[in-house]
């Protein structure tokens, strides 16, 4: 009889277990981030992070550059623009830093024209910030144009990596 009765109750037994578990589980979850879960930061905290490699002087030119370069493009096309210069950065081809890149010889019609000394607007700012955090919208490129605007076979003859408001992004 009591053999009968703990084989009835061995199911039960399992599922208590695993309800268990399961809460044990989701209890601590909140406790300690995981690889798949980071933890949430607030908006203050991830305009801050690209202090850690960049000044803000650093800022100031790259969200300059995003103004006079994009100004009028979608959101992720500003975003992408400063990611491009970024992406020189931390290529070997090119200047170690964001000055370097951005006053390259022939690097940036802005440059030549003086637009980039304007000051940048909200939207510029917020996209540097972004791209400063990590986010690139631009797949990778090294370059972007517009297409209605440069005349540059060599551009043209770029990879296209992606297309983002008016303008192409290219390796």
């Amino acid at each position: 009889m009591v053999d009968n009765f703990a084989k009835r109750l061995w199911p039960l037994g399992v599922v208590i277990i695993i309800f268990g578990l399961f809460c044990y589980l989701r209890w601590n979850q909140g406790s300690r981030p995981t690889p798949y879960q980071p933890r949430e930061e607030s908006e203050q905290e991830s305009f801050e992070r690209w202090r850690q490699d960049f000044s803000k002087s650093d800022l100031d030119l790259l969200a300059r550059v995003v103004r006079a370069e994009a100004q009028g493009e979608p959101y992720d096309g500003q975003v992408a623009v400063a990611a491009v210069i970024l992406n020189r950065v931390s290529h070997p081809e090119f200047p170690n830093t964001i000055p370097g890149v951005v006053y390259e010889p022939l690097a940036f019609s802005v440059v030549a024209n003086g637009e980039v000394n304007m000051p940048a607007d909200k939207s510029a700012i917020e996209a540097a910030h972004c791209a400063l955090n990590g986010l690139d919208p631009s797949g990778g490129a090294l370059y972007f144009y517009n297409p209605s605007k440069t005349r540059s076979s060599w551009i043209r003859s770029r990879a296209v990596i992606k297309t983002i408001g008016d303008h192409i992004f290219a390796s």
